[in-house]
């Protein structure tokens, strides 16, 4: 391809709107295009990449026999209807009505429209097990979409199935799904890492996401210095290194008053106490209003009272999973609270509340507890349970933190920020169930099939490689999905001796199936060769007069800088070897 026929327009300023590093260069390689927030054009380049990251995927799904449909984006109301998911999925689903007022969505994923798709025609235990995926358009309605592709609305990706006869066959496509994942992140060079995850509203009770390491991720990862633990930071198990266990005896309960001290951390510089000798309270509805639906009364939302170590963050997902609820509950509003508690936030706590309270695992061993005194500027201290309030359970609730130890019991976590790049879950029954997506056994008894769904973002993918993978002067690629391998700096179009080397060189490498991209525009080599760094192809070879009156060209390694000088008598031949064989 030649920069003159490439509709190819790169920019000098990073726009405005692009807050990371890869979002910043790929727009301004002229890769992508913004058409409305969350929406992009992708460009030759960025197209080029997607595809041969496709491409790897395709291969190493068909090498473990899963075979490759297309399914519409569009799907009808009545089959979200089947699973509840209608309204779960809450106004992330984009939903619309046809002329004729049907209800429609766009798909943010396929569960419902692939088990749909093989209901029909599984009878019994001899039609499994299957295994299907596709390379589709997805839309979800993000409320603030930024980074580019990274969080868009609308973005490329691949999700697989499968459809086993019980869990242990269920199982064991997992697994191969798994190792298929690893395969296609090894082949594309990223460094990246494999963590427990939750299954939010997709459902199951196995999942991993794959990471791609990027200082700028969105998610937070704990990976143990000692053996292969790793999970999201949203299910990672918080333990203490050291457990604490007070051995103070239980002191009368005394009110005290507190003016003005609302935070824990104005709190603990007020009574001299470290923040992590102080306790929180913090309060949740349990019932998650529907779009549209009025407003509930305090009753009616089923608050509940949560209790952790001042210096400790609540992770909503554990919470979530602890009380069995698809999303993470809301927490009340100050009025709701004051309505519950008879104080408002900062000044209230557990002590005569007939609300459930759930006590963080972090505060089992305290005693004399500091909370609110559920009148405003006033605290309880020597606060106690069971004596002074009743736990309906203690849970591990907060957020793990560096330096905690290992779940595994061996070593102690360490903090990373990681992008997800892929996620795989065993669904079990969950979609099968609702859509009644029965076979017979061979005793004829019909049982619903269980499942599994695996899915990668293509788009994303291909920008986390260039936020893992960059230097001041724009993009390195991977050689596994660079758009081009070869980036030709043709300095003197003009000029016909090196007109004439440039294009035979050219004209060799594409016969050879070289992919090669030539800067064929009339610019000034400076220009050229900032353009080239910033595109950031595996190598740039530069042809200029100086050179070839000299009988030689310069190649140069996008990732090291190096440079080497290639005569121009075995240039082609060179080359060919060189780049057949990255």
């Amino acid at each position: 391809m030649k920069w003159t026929k490439s509709f190819t327009y790169t920019l000098k300023e990073s726009p405005a709107d692009a807050e990371i590093t890869s979002h910043k260069l790929m727009v301004r390689a002229g890769m992508i295009r913004k058409l409305a927030p969350g929406l992009y054009t992708y460009g030759t380049m960025a197209l080029r990449s997607i595809k041969k990251f496709e491409q790897i995927v395709r291969e190493e799904l068909e090498k473990i026999d899963c075979a490759e449909i297309l399914m519409p984006i569009v799907h009808p109301k009545e089959l979200w209807e089947e699973t509840g998911r209608w309204q779960e999925m809450g106004q992330g689903l984009a939903r619309f009505k046809n002329r004729n007022s049907h209800e429609f969505c766009l798909a943010a994923t396929h569960e419902e429209a692939v088990t749909d798709y093989v209901r029909r025609d599984i009878k019994s235990y001899r039609d499994l097990p299957i295994s299907l995926f596709q390379v589709q358009t997805k839309f979800r309605d993000e409320i603030r979409p930024r980074f580019g592709l990274m969080r868009g609305r609308e973005f490329i990706m691949k999700d697989a199935y499968t459809f086993d006869l019980d869990e242990a066959a269920a199982i064991k496509s997992y697994d191969q799904l798994f190792h298929a994942y690893k395969n296609i992140f090894q082949r594309v060079g990223v460094d990246f890492r494999i963590v427990d995850a939750d299954s939010g509203n997709i459902g199951g009770n196995k999942s991993q996401e794959f990471h791609v390491l990027a200082d700028s991720g969105e998610d937070h990862l704990m990976v143990s210095t000692e053996g292969d633990y790793a999970a999201n930071i949203e299910v990672c198990p918080a333990i203490d290194v050291v457990p604490f266990t007070s051995q103070a005896s239980e002191l009368p309960m005394e009110k005290f008053e507190t003016k003005g001290l609302k935070k824990i951390s104005t709190l603990s510089k007020a009574l001299k106490i470290a923040e992590k000798d102080l306790v929180k309270s913090l309060y949740f509805s349990t019932v998650e209003l529907e779009e549209g639906s009025e407003s509930l009364s305090l009753k009616e939302l089923k608050p509940i009272c949560v209790l952790l170590r001042g210096s400790d963050e609540l992770n909503p997902i554990k919470l979530k999973n602890s009380l069995g609820l698809i999303n993470p509950p809301m927490m009340l509003t100050d009025t709701e609270v004051n309505e519950l508690t008879g104080a408002y936030p900062g000044s209230c706590g557990p002590v005569n509340l007939e609300i459930p309270i759930y006590l963080d695992k972090g505060l089992e061993g305290y005693k004399n507890f500091i909370v609110g005194a559920n009148e405003n500027n006033f605290h309880l201290k020597n606060v106690n349970f069971p004596r002074d309030f009743k736990v309906t359970d203690t849970v591990d609730l907060r957020m793990a933190r560096e330096g905690d130890l290992s779940p595994m019991g061996k070593g102690t976590l360490k903090s990373y920020r990681g992008i997800e790049v892929g996620h795989i879950f065993y669904l079990g029954t969950k979609y099968s169930k609702a859509m009644k997506a029965n076979y017979l056994d061979a005793q004829g008894k019909s049982l619903p099939v269980e499942m599994g769904c695996y899915g990668i973002g293509i788009s994303r993918t291909v920008q986390a490689a260039i936020e893992q993978s960059n230097d001041k002067d724009g993009i390195i690629w991977p050689k596994s999905i660079a758009p081009y391998m070869l980036h030709i700096c043709h300095l003197d179009p003009n000029d016909e001796a090196v007109n004439t080397v440039a294009t035979d060189l050219y004209g060799s490498l594409m016969s050879a199936g070289v992919e090669v991209f030539m800067d064929d525009r009339e610019e000034r080599p400076g220009v050229k060769f900032k353009d080239a760094d910033l595109l950031g192809f595996p190598y740039r070879l530069v042809i200029g007069k100086k050179g070839v009156d000299k009988g030689e060209v310069e190649l140069v390694h996008r990732s090291t800088k190096e440079k080497q000088v290639i005569q121009l008598a075995s240039a082609t031949a060179q080359l060919i070897e060189l780049l057949s064989t990255s």
